[in-house]
């Protein structure tokens, strides 16, 4: 409440420091907050065609696992998938975008010849080796729309975060600071022609006394004339 501040000349330059430091904070929050959209959409851009790209790899892969099931049977491609001795390796690092700390995940071992999946060649078909790379594609998208995704959300809540903080910069804060200002001022005003008045008044009763002491002068002097002539 502007009522609770204590109209001071002390509080008011206070005050609008206050103001000046918030305004700049208020600029530098909505450049960040645009900032974050700008880099938020390109991000959203890359993560429709990354899910693009796994729907359709999906779809790949249980085509191709569907006509290795038809055409081997079931227990080869089960004695396939077993035979895999090297398994997919993750490992995660972090970047900075505008102060946001997003993963950036990195993937080895997810693509492979087919000396390296653990099966031999002679004992399967070109459809499991189908199936196979299908997947290794589908695991490599799916790494990657983690990635993607995870980096979104983040920003996403960064810019929730910053809004909030303009908003309550530009809507609630600085109004009250305003309000508090303006409130001062009034009142120093108040207080300065309250002290005009009161100096006029002060100067007007000096005027009087001295008025009446020059006509007392006066007098005392018509008196001493007047005994002097007698």
């Amino acid at each position: 409440m502007a009522e609770d501040v204590k109209p001071t000349r002390k509080n008011l330059m206070q005050i609008e420091e206050r103001i000046e430091l918030s305004e700049r904070g208020h600029d530098t929050l909505e450049q960040k907050r645009d900032g974050l959209i700008m880099e938020f959409m390109e991000i959203l851009d890359q993560a429709q065609d990354v899910r693009s790209d796994l729907e359709a790899n999906y779809e790949d892969a249980q085509r191709s696992i569907d006509m290795a099931r038809a055409m081997e049977g079931d227990v080869a491609v089960r004695g396939a998938a077993a035979a895999l001795k090297e398994h997919p390796e993750i490992t995660t690092q972090s970047s900075n975008i505008m102060g946001v700390v997003v993963p950036q995940i990195e993937s080895s071992k997810v693509q492979k010849n087919l000396s390296e999946r653990g099966y031999g060649v002679l004992g399967t078909s070109a459809r499991i080796d189908e199936a196979a790379e299908d997947y290794e594609q589908l695991l490599e998208t799916v790494i990657l729309a983690a990635e993607v995704e995870t980096a979104m959300k983040k920003m996403l809540d960064e810019i929730e975060k910053t809004k909030r903080r303009v908003n309550a910069l530009e809507f609630k804060l600085l109004p009250e600071l305003r309000e508090n200002k303006e409130y001062i001022e009034q009142k120093l005003e108040e207080q300065e022609r309250e002290e005009i008045f009161r100096m006029k008044k002060i100067k007007a009763k000096k005027e009087e006394e001295e008025k009446a002491e020059r006509e007392a002068e006066r007098e005392r002097e018509a008196e001493e004339q007047l005994a002097v002539t007698e």
